[in-house]
């Protein structure tokens, strides 16, 4: 592969990593000059979603492969952005963007506003004084190291990017240095961190067992290796996603930490974090350890023990963040649902309901950061007659909870649909299983947001709620973008859908993207493979150019 030139499709793919990281530091060092942070940060969040819907174009011509550094791969390591990966990348450059802006009008960057159930009436309207001056600089790491769990084509640096992420997520997650907050902050990292061990030690074994780490090379070698070996090695990077990703029963952790945050951290938190440990399950499930019946089987019961636990969690809560925090649990589980049927119909409907949810979810969340402003609560018992004195309110937060109910013709309900079909199609007994669980759990996901909508919006209002107040609206339209592109998934549904199916099929093969890693490098459609280790000093055998 040759170099980058100054304006080629190569030049865009290690931006969504660079710029954020290259923010970070100016905001650091400008941590006086809170508009210059606020400029800053908000620039490269816009060029780095820019610069991912580029991807998403140059993609659709094949995966766009950059060697870091100018060292060819196994030797280096390779950013790849495929379809796959430039979708992912500029759904959640949206989602960071417009969570940056809400956290901009709540004044939670300068420490100036931020509602809590745990500050009086009177500090919940103007918000306690925090220290956080180091909110700009680590949510711009955050970003980063979502970036580069994305593009990476090795698995180290895919638990380097983890790492940047649990790094990021603590300090956002404990921001005010509340009891709480720290507690939660505290079973958070532990979890983070039991994670980052199982998947360090897969790391250190798959690299005993095949001599790399590079995701393509690993691609022809894992085949080659003793059957079981290979299976262990697949359950137990299963298993450290998993916890990433809040699959049951790894999931126990996740309600009990993300409600406690900041309204901003809290939709990052559920809109994202945990579609990269799915993001990370389906791509070692497609492209490392493909055709696997065994583990199809596993992750088909665990999908459904997700969809449908997680959903009776969150019928029986009676706050608003919690029931939310269950709802996102248990759709982890539709996605791990298309992820199992190991197809590119069931594949095409899980990337189409990650797009979905990583939107819908991030909205929920900021809209219920507005409930607690206005209702100065969460719990559904301390609110009520929000329809009456907050109409704005109430739209944006009926849309995409309908929406993540899965009523027609919303995004929802067109994921929903793809993966019901995917399972019929497959007619096995699991995926029988899944699709009436499926129905179920989108049955009571309605029952579930009806309550809290009856409750929160149509009860009689407390005394404690005042009749005259206006929403802020530095922070109510950053919540309606993300509502109005949710809706805008289900204007462009057919394209949207469509890039999908292209994405899943490239996925699936595994040939485009070894392929473009490593040219001539395997051969999946005969199953042939040449060794392309033995040759990695040298750049025509290894697609790059030396160092």
């Amino acid at each position: 592969m040759t170099g980058p030139t100054l304006w080629s499709a190569e030049t865009l793919v290690p931006l969504p990593v660079l710029l954020p990281l290259f923010a970070a530091g100016l905001t650091l060092a400008l941590h006086r000059y809170a508009t210059a942070q606020r400029i800053i940060s908000v620039v490269a969040l816009v060029a780095t979603t820019a610069a991912s819907a580029g991807l998403m174009v140059a993609a659709e011509s094949g995966p766009v492969v950059v060697d870091v550094g100018g060292w060819a791969a196994p030797v280096g390591i390779p950013l790849v952005a495929d379809r796959l990966a430039a979708l992912m990348l500029t759904v959640s450059g949206v989602m960071l963007l417009c969570v940056l802006l809400y956290s901009l009008g709540q004044g939670i960057p300068e420490g100036e506003a931020e509602s809590t159930a745990e500050l009086d009436s009177d500090e919940a309207r103007v918000g306690g004084a925090i220290p956080v001056a180091i909110f700009h600089p680590t949510y711009l790491v955050l970003a980063a190291g979502v970036a580069n769990a994305f593009l990476t084509g090795d698995l180290f640096n895919l638990y380097v990017g983890f790492e940047i992420l649990l790094a990021a997520s603590a300090v956002l997650l404990t921001l005010g240095g509340t009891a709480e907050r720290i507690r939660a902050g505290s079973v958070y990292v532990i979890m983070a961190l039991a994670s980052s061990v199982l998947f360090l030690s897969a790391i250190a074994l798959i690299y005993a067992a095949t001599g790399t780490v590079n995701m393509a090379q690993l691609a022809v070698r894992l085949g080659e290796i003793d059957p079981t070996v290979r299976l262990s090695l697949q359950l137990l990077l299963l298993l450290a996603f998993g916890i990433k990703a809040a699959i049951f029963p790894l999931s126990f952790w996740l309600p009990d930490s993300y409600p406690t945050a900041p309204a901003p951290v809290t939709a990052v938190f559920a809109g994202l974090l945990t579609k990269v440990g799915v993001y990370s399950i389906l791509r070692t499930q497609t492209l490392i350890f493909p055709d696997d019946v065994r583990v199809d089987r596993i992750l088909a019961v665990v999908a459904l023990a997700t969809m449908v636990i997680g959903i009776l969690g969150a019928v029986a809560q009676n706050d608003v963040k919690r029931l939310l925090s269950f709802t996102l649990v248990s759709h982890i589980g539709f996605m791990i649902f298309g992820v199992s049927l190991a197809s590119e119909a069931g594949t095409a409907a899980a990337v189409f309901y990650v797009v979905h949810h990583i939107s819908v979810q991030t909205a929920l969340f900021l809209v219920v950061g507005l409930v607690e402003w206005r209702g100065g609560s969460t719990s559904l018992d301390r609110l009520g007659g929000l329809a009456r004195l907050a109409p704005v309110l109430a739209v944006l937060f009926f849309v995409p909870a309908i929406n993540l109910a899965g009523i027609p013709p919303l995004s929802g309900f067109l994921g929903k649909v793809g993966l019901l079909t995917a399972g019929v199609e497959d007619g096995s007994a699991l995926a029988w299983a899944l699709v009436v669980g499926a129905v179920l759990t989108s049955l009571l996901t309605l029952y579930a947001v009806v309550k809290a909508w009856n409750k929160a919006f149509w009860q009689t209002a407390p005394p404690e709620i005042e009749p005259e107040m206006r929403l802020p609206r530095n922070m109510a339209w950053p919540a309606g973008a993300l509502v109005a592109f949710g809706l805008g998934l289900t204007v462009a549904a057919g394209p949207l859908y469509g890039y999908a199916e292209r994405s899943a099929a490239t996925t699936m093969d595994g040939y485009t993207y070894i392929e473009a890693v490593f040219p001539g490098g395997s051969d999946r459609g005969t199953g042939e493979s040449v060794d392309v280790t033995e040759d990695a000093g040298d750049g025509d055998a290894a697609g790059g150019g030396q160092p």
